[in-house]
């Protein structure tokens, strides 16, 4: 499975999208069920991606998540190519087009 950083602090967030290229980051929440459920399945497709560090937050530890970066829901996948925003997954994931996207994403970017 894909390495995992878990970032605590907006700081951590922001250090982390500024140190990796391409990192994704996974917002969950404690109490969502859906949460729990896909952040085995993402981190077994990004096993694909080498290239893409992965980052966790807890959306309820870093409260200050939801306004820097426009979070309203749980989970959100966001990831940063070069520090900019290139794709936003929320709530119901659906992989085989994920998948897709990124590979997409990263063939743009080689």
């Amino acid at each position: 499975m894909k390495e995992l950083e878990e970032l605590r602090s907006i700081e951590a967030i922001e250090r982390f999208i500024q140190d990796h290229t391409f990192s994704f980051v996974y917002v969950s929440r404690q109490d969502c069920s859906v949460c729990h459920a896909i952040l085995p399945k993402l981190r077994e497709l990004l096993e694909q991606f080498p290239r893409i560090s992965l980052g966790h937050i807890q959306g309820e530890a870093v409260g200050e998540i939801a306004s820097k970066y426009l979070i309203f829901t749980a989970p959100v996948l966001l990831l940063f190519v070069e520090g900019k925003e290139h794709l936003r997954e929320d709530r119901f994931v659906q992989f085989g087009a994920l998948e897709k996207k990124l590979k997409n994403l990263m063939e743009l970017f080689s």
